[in-house]
């Protein structure tokens, strides 16, 4: 990472004459805005809804942006950041999404800077002097690196100036808030908390961004990131371009062999297969390359060298496809991809709709297979235990997290409770979900009365999924209405989809 850039005097101006004057931004016509968005991308026009969004966060109004993979979300944030002479935060739930969103940015000699737990010492130490010394406009960074102290202390500084704050791949906040990533259920009081340091006077906009979310993620992303009348956009998730189909296989090695003909009739194409664990990852990984297939295997357990070189070697077609786990993929911006298999079904349709929207970009037809046993599970039972375990554990959580709350302060800072209670941070995310915590700021609860224990929210989800892969109808139409886009597609089909094309199910 070329941090140092945007530190050093004499590379410090290197990107502005890309941009208007800043000392101008009240006055910016939109023809200048859409100047600077040809000088740095080189695209002639904004795509709909891109320039109403840019008007909205360019005005420090709070928004919510439902578009979908592959629509140009990244834009309509980084070109009014760059437009603005204050910093702003974009937290995003992953290192790789980071790191490609950063370096194409940085290419263009452009103020941005991300902080991790993977950084090398001393880029973490220019990065953090970058941004006491406001050289950046965009700062990518994590919900637990946020938090940090090193970087707290910095942000609330009040001669720091901080426009915006973005939450990128808001879906996460709903799918990983709860139990996996709990400090996505404290952003709600970032702006707060910041605005406490700052000059009077001072606006920072929060603006969330997704490719999937259905009414309910919807409202909850706004209650727990505390938006404020925020403007809306939505577009539906149809790719008319990207065909789902789910085939049932009858048994493990019926669904390997399904697979294996799949890559077979594509070869040379670039794709990805997702498993739902690290152990399936590294097997099906070995029996592909034993096959003579070049590919890896990427999940979680690898180091961060390890995941970079599989990441680079996938992006620049040295390998054409990888066998991996949710994380991979993420808002990476490879138009080639034709198509994604789900070797595991996941466990939540709006997983479903992230990953088979990494194929096809560049709109140009594109598959997405999924693989399910048949539904009784008689002849190959992971699929039904896997949904068994994913159930049976979220009723686990909440359970503990009533437990817990009996015990804890009912005022109280994360760390205490931390020490005393170790894994709480869970079940103080729990209880925010449930209504019974309120955050005071990023760093101290307070319990509540009145809220109700909600574990029914990702149950819900895992059962719509379940019905979406045996659902004998449309898959787009299931989808869209899924999502909340089902006004007016009452009788509409995809035509291309399996059950669309073939009438149903492909049993093999």
């Amino acid at each position: 990472m070329y941090i140092w850039c945007y530190v050093e005097n004499k590379c410090a101006r290197r990107w502005e004459h890309l941009l208007p004057n800043m000392n101008r931004l009240s006055s910016l016509s939109w023809h200048e805005v859409r100047a600077a968005f040809r000088n740095i991308w080189g695209y002639e026009d904004f795509r709909s809804p891109q320039g109403e969004i840019i008007r909205c966060l360019l005005a420090r109004n709070d928004a919510l942006v439902i578009m979908p993979t592959g629509g140009g979300k990244s834009i309509c944030f980084q070109l009014p950041a760059l437009l603005q002479s204050g910093l702003t935060l974009v937290v995003s739930p992953l290192v790789a999404l980071m790191e490609n969103q950063v370096q194409e940015l940085q290419s263009k000699k452009l103020p941005a800077a991300l902080l991790h737990g993977e950084l090398a010492s001393y880029e973490r130490r220019l990065t953090l002097k970058a941004l006491e010394q406001q050289k950046l406009r965009l700062l990518y960074l994590s919900p637990e690196t946020l938090f940090s102290p090193p970087v707290w202390e910095r942000l609330i500084k009040p001669e720091v100036d901080i426009t915006a704050i973005i939450l990128d791949e808001a879906h996460c906040l709903t799918q990983w808030g709860d139990t996996f990533r709990p400090a996505y259920r404290r952003l709600g009081a970032v702006r707060q908390a910041l605005l406490k340091y700052k000059p009077v006077g001072t606006q920072i906009s929060i603006a969330a961004f997704t490719a999937t979310a259905n009414p309910l993620a919807q409202q909850t992303i706004q209650l727990a990131l505390g938006l404020q009348k925020p403007e809306i956009f939505k577009l539906n998730p149809y790719r008319p371009n990207l065909n789902p189909t789910v085939r049932i296989a009858w048994t493990p090695n019926g669904r390997k062999q399904q697979l294996l003909r799949f890559i077979k009739a594509r070869p040379l194409q670039t794709g990805l297969i997702y498993v739902r664990q690290r152990s399936s990852c590294e097997e099906l990984a070995a029996w592909l390359q034993e096959l003579g297939y070049s590919t890896a295997a990427y999940h979680a357990g690898l180091n961060a060298e390890e995941r970079r070189t599989i990441e680079a070697s996938w992006l620049n077609d040295k390998i054409p496809f990888v066998i991996c786990t949710s994380a991979f993929g993420m808002g990476v911006n490879k138009p080639n991809v034709r198509w994604v298999a789900h070797f595991h079904a996941p466990l939540m349709l709006s997983e479903y709709v992230q990953e088979i929207g990494r194929a096809g970009r560049d709109g140009k037809p594109s598959e997405a297979l999924t693989l399910v046993s048949e539904p009784t599970g008689w002849l190959d039972p992971e699929d039904k235990q896997r949904q068994n375990f994913f159930e049976k554990r979220i009723c686990e959580q909440q359970l503990e997290a009533q437990q817990l709350v009996k015990k804890l302060p009912r005022q109280g800072e994360i760390s205490d409770v931390m020490r005393k209670f170790p894994n709480s941070a869970v079940t103080l995310s729990l209880l925010h979900s449930n209504g019974q915590l309120e955050w005071l700021d990023p760093f101290n609860y307070r319990i509540v009365s009145g809220g109700k224990r909600q574990a029914s929210t990702h149950l819900d989800a895992s059962k719509q999924m379940y019905r979406y892969l045996y659902s004998g109808g449309c898959r787009w139409k299931f989808l869209l209405e899924g999502f909340g886009f089902g006004e007016g597609f009452e009788s509409w089909r995809c035509g291309h989809c399996d059950n669309c094309s073939r009438g149903g199910f492909t049993i093999s």
